[in-house]
């Protein structure tokens, strides 16, 4: 392996014979550089589909209420179906073990005024976890806490773009907001990547703005987000499972559509797995033939080098060379090669991933990479394919007697 004349041997052979040497080089960086190149797009396509979901929770779970169309269990039809804070707590302590995050919440609007400021907002009721239920990211000061909520605290947690409306200069937090004639304190600021309209949202707590609304305990919406461990048929199955309690307690019909929804994520995620699980089949399927497509490349070139140098090993056989050393000197240079070439393709291949970026982003191929572990393991497949490519025709050709291979054309 280290014997400097051999090396310099494998050189001069690849000088003298350039067109052989790129001919079997190209073959490995090319499969490389498409096996590379179309799993960073395969994973682009992946981050794209993901990014879909992050703008709440992905495991989240939406029941709201509507009207009843349909007379059942004594109630009469065209009826208005309310969601009250008896009903969230039932639901969420019906399987407690189910639940990572939940939230109450009343949603209405109001005028909201600062100085000589104003507009109008979305004011949302909620606990202490809609921050993790609506994917927030606090930019200043805190979110609800319970003990706001257990003590009806006028408190405000409100978005970027309310701040940038209302507070123009200054830190927000401490500053207060008339919200509807009542007085609130700003307690913090959040950002969120569902883009200005979630930020253009106000959060009190729930206790308080019920309050503001005459005491009155209803709800717009209750969101629970179920353990990230469950499977999504599981969480499919437990969102059935809390509409069939709601539809029992508000005595609604399992046949009206219209009085009680359920918008479980779990459905479209159990759709968005199957749809990235054939993507990753595909592009694994193609990959994977790429690479074959090399192998079998290194080892067509491989036969036809050997049988192109059969009249230069009769010379080496007949002038005293073991046919071991012809074999390790075919098959050094069939690896010089291959790795050369192979470090060749995986520049280019990362390197045509970084130009692409973001660029393809309207084609919903976002960031497209691939890990330096699944390169290192195609990159070593093909190492080992140009050795065992090399290997064969050689140890038949150093075989051959020195006479029969002096006669060959």
């Amino acid at each position: 392996m280290f014997d400097l004349d051999r090396w310099q041997e494998i050189f001069s052979s690849i000088r003298s014979n350039v067109l052989r040497t790129v001919l079997s080089g190209f073959t490995v960086a090319l499969g490389l550089y498409i096996f590379i190149v179309l799993f960073g797009i395969g994973n682009g396509l992946q981050n794209a589909f993901q990014q879909g979901f992050t703008r709440d929770a992905q495991n989240l779970i939406t029941i709201y209420t509507g009207r009843a169309n349909i007379a059942y269990g004594g109630l009469q039809a065209d009826r208005d179906v309310t969601l009250n804070n008896s009903d969230y707590e039932a639901l969420i302590k019906s399987q407690p073990e189910k639940v990572q995050y939940s939230t109450p919440r009343y949603s209405t609007n109001f005028l909201v005024k600062y100085g000589k400021e104003s507009g109008s907002y979305q004011i949302s009721g909620a606990n202490d976890e809609e921050a993790f239920i609506e994917n927030r990211k606090l930019m200043n000061g805190r979110f609800i806490s319970k003990r706001d909520i257990e003590n009806d605290q006028y408190v405000a947690v409100i978005g970027r773009m309310v701040q940038r409306d209302l507070i123009k200069n200054g830190d927000p937090v401490g500053k207060e907001l008339e919200i509807n004639g009542s007085i609130y304190k700003v307690i913090g600021v959040f950002s969120d990547d569902g883009g200005d309209w979630d930020e253009r949202m106000i959060s009190v707590p729930i206790s308080t703005l019920q309050q503001v609304k005459k005491g009155s305990d209803t709800l717009n919406t209750v969101f629970i987000a179920y353990d990230e461990k469950m499977q999504p048929d599981q969480a499919i199955e437990y969102g059935k499972q809390l509409e069939k309690e709601l539809r029992a307690r508000k005595k609604v019909s399992p046949d009206d559509q219209n009085a009680v929804g359920v918008n479980n994520r779990a459905e479209g995620l159990k759709d968005s797995f199957t749809f990235l699980f054939v993507i990753t089949i595909i592009v694994g399927f193609i990959g994977m033939g790429t690479l074959l497509a090399g192998i079998i490349g290194i080892s067509n070139i491989m036969v036809y080098i050997v049988k192109e140098r059969t009249k230069e090993i009769g010379v080496r056989k007949a002038i005293g060379a073991k046919p071991r050393s012809i074999v390790a000197l075919i098959m050094q240079e069939s690896i010089v090669i291959t790795v050369i070439s192979g470090f060749v393709g995986v520049g280019i291949g990362v390197l045509t991933l970084e130009l692409i970026g973001d660029s393809l982003e309207k084609y919903f191929i976002k960031d497209p990479s691939v890990g330096w572990g699944l390169i290192f393991a195609a990159f070593i497949s093909l190492v080992i394919s140009g050795l065992i490519a090399g290997f064969i025709p050689a140890y038949r050709a150093s075989k051959i007697r020195p006479i029969e291979a002096l006669r060959t054309e």
